[in-house]
């Protein structure tokens, strides 16, 4: 086969070409070698392609459909289709056949699996490439099919899955290039949308895009349009960012025209500096991605990571245990433990470095000392090859999400010094325990379970929750079982935790929660409903979490003057804070008081003096104010309502305020005012 390829490429090409496909099957040395030929006929591309598809000699798809053509969305389908052929130098002869094949094999894909045609979808782009090959339209279905179900990822839509998924691999990478298209509020759907559903066909020039096609079904790697998409970012990143003052609209044009000056000669270089980034990224991003490919019309599990609410690329622990031990090039892991200083110190992962979130609030300078010693370590770790050295940063919490707020606002910290490389251990110290349970127990390698140290240092085995140990020899029935008490033991022991917490704060000298009653000052309930408003501590694990940012009023977009707006005449207190947001993002505010609201107003980084009105909330509705008993300047805000079924939230904020007993003693005090005037009216 190979011996066939080396003789097509040195003689009569066009000939033996034909022979060495004709030779037989998919060998794919038989492929790389036909793709190093330069220049290639249409015919003999439709060969080679039809091949690396597997559609090679498969039959008509379309032989079961009855041709017509009734869909909802016909004339939708008709006009794209019409277009499409618009933008190729055909005869009118051959225009009027290839607007219908192209309208068929859509209408045809769309009933075969019950899907609709909308305006946003990429499907004609996809096509045009494949008509340059002047396939018959049974094979021009079976090749668009191929790629739709190889090729182009599910969800590929506004919003979709595969664009979160493209944006966390940009901030690992470039995490300033993300940061701007963030502050911007440029999604990359908003530019990228036809990139990823027609392989980049929409925006490049024909004999460009058969250039990369050549290269892509050569690798025959699904998620290669991300690295490719991701270069394309990295190749324009100057550009970008030097449009600082443009409008939102001006950048995404050039955004989205950045493809557009690919050169045929380029592709090579391309596929390789997308290969390179490809080595430098873990391979968690693949598998826990499988499902964004293939024909399966099964929804995603409803356990798959939500990727728009992840802070970070996520990265399993089987990746982080295995990667520093067999890979001497690649991704290395420097794990940095988030957890508080006794639950480290009670057993954490041999190779992981120590970083106590809650220093973050409790003692900033002694937190900024250990994120100074943490990168000295980093680098000392490199430069000695140590088993623990790694370049990518992977941050690991408790896995009980709850816990692991104030880890995610350490995260955040690295994401807004533009740190690249930055992930975080999926399910935490938690899924790293399981791991290595369900490790020990199939009996694959005993050595794992001496990954778990505490600060002796000595080895720790894993045990259940009645002490017994995991690692000690014994039947796999028996070993099971304890992995089913440890399973329990994990579950049962954060609901201890609450209780205790819990128990703690009901402090019997100075009530942790005092709800506004008949008996107080207000003398009657308002609306005929007992108020709810209370001030208390706040409870470890919280239930009741909204992102208001989902809940706030339509003011919310408005730009001010922050400072016009502090002098206003209805402001009755200013108080500076910073806004944390349930990923642990930490944004410079200001709260204004007024006789029946509060407001939020967000900084805005790019025009000093300005700021959104993030947030517009009645005084009356506010239901509970606590805090945390450790960080007591954490302030957390719950409006809602009262009806016949309870209290019913309908946003939560929380902030960071200097002084806080000062500000909430205020806060209270309007919010009674307001409570007196409702009794009065």
């Amino acid at each position: 086969m190979a011996d066939a390829v080396e003789e097509a490429l040195q003689g009569d090409w066009d000939q033996d070409l034909a022979e060495a496909l004709d030779s037989g099957g998919s060998d794919m040395e038989m492929e790389r070698g036909i793709i190093q030929v330069q220049e290639q006929s249409a015919q003999h591309r439709a060969k080679m392609w039809k091949i690396a598809l597997n559609v090679s000699g498969k039959g008509d798809s379309l032989s079961p459909w009855d041709g017509v053509l009734d869909l909802p969305e016909q004339t939708l389908i008709h006009n794209r289709s019409q277009q499409l052929i618009d933008q190729l130098e055909v005869s009118e002869e051959e225009r009027s056949d290839m607007v219908s094949d192209v309208e068929s094999v859509i209408t045809f894909y769309c009933k075969s699996r019950n899907i609709s045609f909308t305006p946003e979808l990429s499907w004609p782009h996809l096509l045009k490439p494949l008509l340059g090959l002047q396939l018959p339209r049974s094979d021009l279905y079976n090749c668009f099919y191929a790629f739709m179900n190889k090729y182009i990822p599910r969800e590929c839509v506004p919003k979709g899955r595969p664009f979160h998924l493209y944006r966390l691999l940009l901030q690992y990478h470039e995490p300033e290039l993300c940061s701007f298209l963030d502050t911007k509020k440029i999604t990359p759907d908003s530019y990228a949308i036809d990139w990823m559903g027609s392989l980049f066909s929409s925006h490049c020039l024909p004999d460009v895009t058969q250039a990369l096609w050549d290269f892509y079904l050569q690798q025959a790697d699904p998620f290669l349009i991300f690295f490719l998409m991701l270069i394309i970012l990295v190749n324009a990143k100057e550009g970008i960012l030097s449009q600082e003052g443009e409008s939102r609209e001006d950048i995404i044009k050039t955004l989205e025209s950045s493809p557009s000056l690919l050169e045929a000669e380029d592709i090579e270089d391309l596929i390789s500096l997308a290969q390179y980034y490809q080595s430098k990224t873990p391979l968690s991003l693949r598998k826990m991605n499988q499902n964004l490919f293939g024909s399966s019309l099964v929804a995603l599990k409803e356990e798959d990571t939500d990727l728009s609410q992840a802070l970070c690329l996520p990265v399993s622990v089987p990746e982080i245990l295995q990667a520093n031990q067999l890979q001497q090039d690649g991704v290395r892991f420097f794990v940095v433990d988030c957890r508080p200083a006794e639950q480290y110190n009670s057993g954490h992962l041999s190779t992981a470095f120590h970083l106590d979130s809650d220093l973050m609030l409790q003692n900033p300078s002694e937190f900024a000392l250990s994120v100074k010693s943490l990168l000295e370590a980093q680098k000392q770790s490199l430069e000695s090859g140590s088993i623990a050295s790694g370049e990518h940063l992977c941050f690991m919490g408790s896995g009980r999400e709850e816990e692991d707020m104030y880890m995610n606002m350490v995260l955040a910290h690295f994401l807004q010094k533009n740190k690249e490389y930055v992930s975080i251990a999926k399910g935490g110290f938690m899924a790293l325990q399981k791991h290595l349970v369900d490790m020990n127990v199939e009996g694959l390698d005993s050595s794992y379970v001496h990954w778990i140290v505490s600060t002796s240092g000595s080895h720790s085995s894993l045990s259940s929750a009645d002490g017994e140990s995991l690692s000690s020899p014994g039947d796999s029935k028996g070993v099971k079982s304890l992995v089913n008490k440890m399973t329990f033991a994990l579950k049962s022991k954060s609901v201890n935790v609450k209780e205790k917490m819990i128990s703690f704060i009901e402090n019997t000298s100075t009530p942790v929660e005092r709800h506004v009653s008949s008996s107080d000052r207000v003398g009657k309930p308002y609306r005929g409903v007992k108020p709810v408003f209370s001030i208390g501590d706040e409870e470890e694990y919280d239930t009741d979490e909204i992102d208001s940012s989902s809940m706030s009023d339509d003011d919310r977009k408005e730009i001010v003057n922050i400072q016009t707006w502090i002098n206003k005449p209805d402001v009755k207190h200013h108080i500076p804070c910073n806004e944390v947001k349930e990923t642990g993002h930490m944004f410079p505010s200001h709260l204004l008081i007024t006789a029946t609201h509060m407001y939020c107003l967000r900084e805005i980084a790019s025009r000093k003096g300005f700021a959104y009105i993030q947030s517009r909330q009645a005084l009356n509705s506010v239901v509970k104010i606590t805090s945390k008993k450790k960080h007591p300047e954490l302030i957390t805000f719950k409006f809602g309502t009262n009806n016949s079924a309870g209290v019913e939230i309908s946003a939560v904020e929380r902030y960071l305020i200097p002084n806080a007993g000062d500000a909430t003693k205020v806060i209270k005090q309007q919010i009674m005012k307001v409570l007196d005037a409702l009794e009065s009216s």
